[in-house]
C-alpha cells in the first residue's frame, strides 16, 4: 500500500503554532451574529451548522483542519501516522495521545478517559448521535493509559481520522455527561446548554434560538488567549440584517453565511465598517428527495423508514425534477461569483469531482417527454398522476431570501412539467435544530422534498459519504439523529463504501468516491443545485480571522484580536 498517500495531503508537518497576545481579555468584547440561531451546544445531538459552530467555541477535538485543509493537532499531542507509530502497520488501529497539561474549563484534567467516554456516548445503542458516521467501521475504543486511547477498526482503514477529528466530533467531559448517555441524552438540559469545555470561551448564559453570552476560559491552555474577555453570539433574524450589522452599522464583529445576492453584498460593503471574506470548499446547495412516505396519516416509524414514497419512487419522476431546473440562472441570481455550477454531491477537492455536466442545461421538453413515457398523465389542471398517485409535492426549506427565490423558480419550472408544489419555509433555528420532539427538523423530513446545504470537515469525503449508508437514517429509536436524511438505501452502495474505507492511495480512493457520488446522484435522492462558496464578513477592526471552509469558521477564534480599523 502507498502508506504516505493515505494521508491525502491532509496532515500538516508541524503542530499548530499559537500566536501570543499581551494579556488574556485585554481587547474587551467581541460579538458574532449567525442568522440561524443555535438551539443546543452539544454537537452530538444536532447536525445543524449553527449548533456545530457555536459549540466549537467551547468544545474541541483531538485534531482539526486549518484554513488550507491540513490536519493539525489540537487536544492531541500529534497526528498519528504509520511513520510515527500512531497508526498500525496493518492499518487496523490508530492510537491518540492527549496533550499533557490540558484543563477543562472547571480546572480538572483532560484525560484519555474523556476521549473514551466520548466514543461510548456517540456509539451507545439506545442513543442518537448526529456524528455517528465519524465512527463508521469502529469496532472498539480502548484506554491504553490515562493519556492514550486506541481506536480499532473492523478492517484495514487507510483513512482512520474520523473519530475525534473536526468540529463534528469534539471531546466531551466524562464527569459532566456520564449520567446523560443513551436515551437520557436529550433531556440533559444543563449539560447540553452549558458544556464544560477546553475551548477559549465558557458559556455564562444560553437562550436557545436567541443569544449566547460567553466569557474567556480562565483555564485555556494559552495564558495569553483569548484576547477578548467576553463574547456575544447572537442568533436569528436573516442574512441581510446580519450583513448590515457588520458592514454598515458596525454593531457586530463577525457575520456568518451571508446567503445574499452579489449586488446586495457589494452595496453593504460600501458602508465601510466591514469586509466580506469568501472561499470554496465542498458546500453544495441541494434538494433532498424523500425516499419514504411523509404522509401525516402514517405513524413516525412508517414515516421514517418503512413505506416508500409513491410520488418519488419512480426514477423518471426524480430525473425529470432535475432536468427542469435552470442551474445557471440559480447561480446568477443567488450567488454570482460566490456560486459555481455542479452536478456533484462532492465537488471539492477537485480530485473528487466527477466532471459530470449532464444536469447543467435545463430541458423542460425532455422532462415532459420522460414523464409521458413513464405513464404520468396530465389532468385538466395540468398536474400529472398515475395509478391514483398525484404529483403534488410538499417542498420545505429554511427561511432565507435566496432560498425562497429558489423555491419560487423551481415551483414554476416543475409546474411546466406537471408537478404541483406546495412551498413551506421554516425558521432556520428550528429546521436545523436537533429537537427530537419537533416535527419541523430537516432530519425528520416530513415533506416530499427539502432544500438546504451542508459540507464536511477536512478534505477526505469518506465520513461524509457514510451519511448515505442504510443504517444512518434518522429514526425514532435514534432520537431522530443520523446523516442519511433522504433515507437512500442500497446494499451495493454500502458495499462500495466499505471498499473505500479499506482502500489506500489518493487516486484509488478518489475513484471509489466518484462512483459513490454517481450512485447517489443517479438514484435521484439528491439533486445538486449550486456549488456554494462560504461568504461571511468581519469588522475592519477584527484581526486574526482566517476563513476556514474545511472546519468550523470559528476554528481560530482564540487568535482573534482588536486592531485599528483605519
Amino acid at each position: 500500500m502507498k502508506i504516505k498517500a493515505l494521508l491525502l495531503g491532509a496532515i500538516a508537518s508541524t503542530a499548530f503554532a499559537p500566536v501570543a497576545f499581551a494579556e488574556r481579555g485585554s481587547d474587551g468584547h467581541v460579538s458574532i451574529i449567525y442568522w440561524q440561531a443555535p438551539s443546543i451546544l452539544n454537537p452530538y445531538l444536532s447536525g445543524g451548522t449553527k449548533d456545530l459552530e457555536s459549540a466549537s467555541l467551547i468544545l474541541e477535538p483531538l485534531a482539526r483542519y486549518d484554513e488550507n485543509g491540513a490536519m493539525v493537532p489540537w487536544l492531541g499531542s500529534e497526528i498519528p501516522t504509520v511513520e510515527n507509530g500512531g497508526v498500525s502497520a496493518d492499518l487496523t488501529s490508530i492510537t491518540w495521545k492527549v496533550a499533557p497539561g490540558l484543563k477543562w474549563s472547571d480546572g480538572s484534567d483532560v484525560t484519555a478517559h474523556d476521549v473514551k467516554f466520548t466514543a461510548d456516548y456517540c456509539l451507545h445503542p439506545e442513543g442518537g448521535c448526529a456524528s455517528l458516521s465519524k465512527f463508521d467501521g469502529v469496532s472498539s475504543v480502548e484506554l491504553v493509559d490515562d493519556m492514550t486511547i486506541k481506536v480499532t477498526f473492523d478492517g484495514p482503514t487507510p483513512f482512520p481520522y474520523g473519530p475525534f477529528v473536526g468540529n463534528e466530533s469534539p471531546i466531551i467531559q466524562k464527569a459532566q455527561f456520564e449520567s446523560c448517555i443513551g436515551a437520557a441524552a436529550p433531556g440533559c438540559t444543563d449539560q447540553n446548554f452549558y458544556p464544560v469545555g477546553t475551548g477559549p470561551f465558557v458559556v455564562t448564559d444560553f437562550r436557545p434560538n436567541d443569544v449566547i453570552q460567553m466569557e474567556a476560559n480562565n483555564n485555556y491552555r494559552d495564558p495569553a488567549k483569548p484576547a477578548f474577555a467576553t463574547l456575544t453570539f447572537k442568533g436569528g433574524g436573516d442574512a441581510t440584517a446580519a450583513g448590515r450589522a457588520v458592514m454598515e452599522t458596525g454593531e457586530f464583529d463577525y457575520a456568518w453565511n451571508l446567503q445574499l445576492a452579489p449586488e446586495v453584498i457589494a452595496q453593504m460593503q460600501k458602508g465601510g465598517k466591514g469586509i466580506p471574506v469568501a472561499g470554496f470548499g465542498p458546500l453544495v446547495e441541494r434538494i433532498m428527495v424523500n425516499n419514504t412516505n411523509p404522509d401525516p396519516a402514517l405513524g413516525p416509524d412508517e414515516r421514517s423508514v418503512i413505506r416508500p414514497n409513491p410520488k418519488t419512487a419512480d426514477p423518471a419522476v426524480r430525473k425529470a425534477m432535475s432536468m427542469a431546473i435552470d442551474r445557471p440562472l440559480l447561480v446568477e441570481i443567488g450567488y454570482g461569483s460566490a456560486g459555481k455550477l455542479t452536478c456533484d454531491l462532492v465537488p471539492a477537492p477537485a480530485i473528487y469531482a466527477t466532471g459530470n455536466d449532464s444536469c447543467l442545461t435545463q430541458d423542460i421538453a425532455g422532462a415532459n417527454k420522460m414523464l409521458d413515457e413513464a405513464g404520468w398523465t396530465k389532468g385538466a389542471d395540468g398536474v400529472r398522476s398515475k395509478d391514483g398517485v398525484r404529483l403534488s409535492f410538499s417542498y420545505q426549506t429554511s427561511t432565507n431570501a435566496v432560498r425562497q427565490d429558489f423555491q419560487a423558480l423551481i415551483k414554476q419550472w416543475w409546474s411546466e412539467i406537471g408537478i404541483e408544489t406546495e412551498l413551506r419555509n421554516l425558521n432556520a433555528s428550528v429546521f436545523f435544530g436537533g429537537d427530537p420532539g419537533s416535527p419541523d427538523t430537516f432530519q425528520k423530513f416530513y415533506a416530499d422534498v427539502e432544500m438546504y446545504a451542508n459540507t464536511f470537515n477536512g478534505t477526505d469525503p469518506q465520513a461524509y459519504l457514510a451519511n448515505y449508508l442504510c443504517n444512518d437514517a434518522p429514526r425514532p429509536d435514534s432520537q431522530w439523529q443520523g446523516g442519511n436524511i433522504s433515507r437512500f438505501c442500497s446494499e451495493e452502495y454500502d458495499a462500495l463504501h466499505k471498499k473505500l474505507s479499506q482502500t489506500a492511495g489518493t487516486e484509488a480512493r478518489a475513484e471509489i468516491a466518484r462512483q459513490l457520488n454517481n450512485m447517489i446522484i443517479e438514484s435521484g435522492s439528491v439533486i445538486p443545485l449550486v456549488h456554494r462558496g462560504r461568504l461571511s464578513a468581519h469588522s475592519t477592526t477584527l484581526g486574526g480571522v482566517k476563513l476556514n471552509v474545511w472546519d468550523s469558521e470559528l476554528w481560530n477564534v482564540a487568535d482573534w484580536y482588536r486592531k485599528d480599523g483605519s
